[in-house]
């Protein structure tokens, strides 16, 4: 059964630290991208999710926030947890940051 809570890693090297999971399947966190397009230092910023109650397959969906502690923006991210035959845990996710533009005119460039 997958688990989401502790330290995950991923390809490009960014990490996310998740608490235990409260009895709503709500979490917290931090995350600490290792990717960013800006030239500020990159800080390790907040994080605030959900997940579904694992069912028999124990392959739970789930979603969160992270709130960049140094830039005008925001990422969601939205998932599912996966366990192979050997018992390691991979996220496979999808995610959209939503960046902070001076007008209404600008939003179409808003978001990745």
């Amino acid at each position: 059964q997958c688990d989401l809570q502790g330290l995950w890693r991923n390809e490009l090297g960014s990490n996310m630290t998740v608490s235990a999971l409260d009895v709503s399947g709500t979490f917290s966190g931090s995350y600490h991208t290792a990717v960013a397009a800006t030239n500020k230092q990159i800080l390790v910023s907040p994080l605030q999710g959900a997940q579904q109650h694992p069912g028999d397959k124990g392959q739970p969906t789930f979603g969160f926030t992270v709130q960049w502690q140094f830039a005008d923006s925001m990422t969601a991210f939205v998932g599912q947890c996966f366990v192979d035959r050997r018992g390691k845990e991979t996220l496979e996710t999808t995610w959209l940051l939503q960046e902070e533009v001076p007008s209404r005119k600008d939003v179409w460039k808003a978001t990745r």
